[in-house]
């Protein structure tokens, strides 16, 4: 629902000698705008909330591939500073995720921003998913500021197909928006829709490139090449035990990054069914993967955290099979038992 923003209007009128330079035709209006954004950034106006509408019909579904994005540039962007030019960056997602919005980096004092940076975004449903794109004007206090807008719906994408956008900025979709009437730059973009090999049959019209020669069905033996997607899901533990109390939550140390499940309060056999994805330039099939059950309580202010025990998984055998289920004994815990299911999914 929309939230009403209502702001006091103050006269910024500029006097000097010999007149008003306010006088001068469209100058006015122009000093009035950029003055009172700035002013409002000082005062806790009510703000604008963006709140993704999640649809869980495609939040539950399996990925079925990778849409590979480059921003490429943006021309004619909005000045939104008064005494300098935006400092514009991209922030873009997939309709009905879950997952945080990717960003580009921030082209300092530049209305034409050039940026050539690559995003890989996991696809769940090509023919209803929309990539949604989003720039803003860094500030270093307070809010950015927006510049406006542009989507792209993946039905129009043909896979494996490089495709061009010079896409015009909306202040929204709406197209009953009077503010869409104002110039706000272009935003220039290429886009690549990849399937994983194993679904690389499901899609029909727009998407339907079953009739190119069949170049993309011959491929059952690369599970070593290209890039792909690790899939560790979360599933339950048994018998886990801490020694003050049992709250469990399980961490995921992959190549540095970290992931986490949600806590439990007071069991021994927590369900979690999480699942955590993670896309990969190669097969994983030197790495390991570290799983840990921990607990955490609150002890007079403090936060105490455990170690309930965990696992070392090597990912070879998930490469090589392309999807395990089992239950792994805990390292370090008397009678713990995880359940994971892992995948690993080509493209």
């Amino acid at each position: 629902m929309p939230v009403a923003r209502v702001q006091p209007q103050i006269d910024f009128g500029l006097k000097v000698v010999g007149g008003d330079i306010m006088a001068i035709p469209g100058l006015y209006q122009c000093v009035q705008e950029i003055v009172s954004r700035q002013v409002a950034k000082l005062y806790l106006w009510p703000q604008t909330y963006e709140i993704d509408i999640l649809d869980c019909s495609i939040a539950d579904k399996k990925p079925v591939g990778i849409l590979h994005v480059k921003i490429v540039r943006a021309h004619k962007l909005l000045n939104m500073d008064f005494l300098s030019t935006s400092d514009p960056y991209v922030k873009l997602s997939l309709t009905g995720e879950r997952l945080p919005a990717k960003k580009t980096s921030v082209k300092m004092n530049n209305l034409n921003p050039q940026w050539n940076e690559d995003f890989k975004l996991i696809v769940k449903d090509p023919v209803s998913q929309v990539l949604q794109l989003q720039l803003f004007d860094w500030e270093k206090v307070g809010a950015h500021d927006y510049l406006g807008m542009q989507v792209v719906p993946l039905i129009q994408l043909i896979p494996y197909e490089k495709k061009h956008f010079n896409l015009d900025l909306l202040n929204s979709m709406d197209p009953d928006d009077p503010h869409n009437k104002k110039p706000r730059g272009q935003l220039t973009l290429e886009t690549t829709f990849v399937p994983f090999l194993e679904d690389s049959k499901k899609f029909s019209g727009p998407l339907d490139y079953e009739g190119n020669g069949g170049s993309h069905s011959g491929h059952e033996n690369t599970s070593l090449c290209g890039t792909g997607l690790l899939l560790v899901n979360v599933m339950s533990a048994y018998d886990v035990e801490g020694k003050h109390q049992t709250n469990p939550y399980v961490t995921i140390l992959f190549r540095g990054e970290q992931r986490k499940t949600k806590s439990i309060k007071k069991t021994r056999h927590p369900h979690w069914n999480e699942e955590f994805q993670f896309v990969l330039e190669e097969a994983p099939i030197k790495d390991r993967i570290h799983i840990e059950v921990m607990s955490k309580r609150r002890r007079i202010g403090i936060m105490m955290k455990e170690s309930l025990g965990h696992v070392d998984i090597n990912l070879a055998d998930v490469v090589y099979n392309g999807h395990i289920s089992e239950k792994y004994h805990l390292i370090n815990s008397r009678d713990g038992i995880i359940h994971l299911d892992m995948r690993w999914k080509v493209i």
